[in-house]
């Protein structure tokens, strides 16, 4: 008679143990899922690869200003999610720019902007910032 009792136990266990798991994962689904919605609130930036010869970041401008800064390297910008970008520059002249997903564009070193989202949606970026080659 212990078998039985020893199976039933463990199937207890086993079976606590998977709805643990799964209210967990649900917990942290949903954690995710908050900390998303709050991320898309703010722009952001993150390095995703840098090496000697480029650092890569993955730019999200979500709707409204973003603070004025210096590109201290040449960059690639691929855009990724679309929308339009309003640039300010320190002399206070303005550029609209319209992106279009899949849509590529250059701009040189030491360009200081405040990009503005005057959108609903964030508009995500890929830039590949080019470092000098080292000899």
């Amino acid at each position: 008679m212990k078998r039985p009792v020893a199976g039933f136990t463990a199937g207890l266990a086993v079976g606590a143990a998977l709805a643990s798991a799964a209210f967990v994962g649900r917990s942290l689904e949903a954690s995710a899922e908050s900390a998303q919605a709050d991320a898309s609130a703010q722009s952001a930036s993150r390095v995703v690869l840098e090496n000697e010869r480029v650092r890569v970041r993955d730019v999200t401008f979500a709707p409204g200003v973003t603070p004025m800064h210096t590109h201290d390297l040449p960059h690639v910008g691929v855009v990724i999610q679309g929308g339009t970008l309003v640039f300010r520059s320190p002399d206070g002249t303005t550029e609209t720019m319209t992106l279009e997903p899949g849509g590529v564009g250059f701009r040189e070193a030491n360009v200081s902007h405040e990009p503005t989202n005057p959108g609903q949606t964030p508009v995500r970026v890929i830039e590949v910032e080019l470092k000098p080659e080292r000899r």
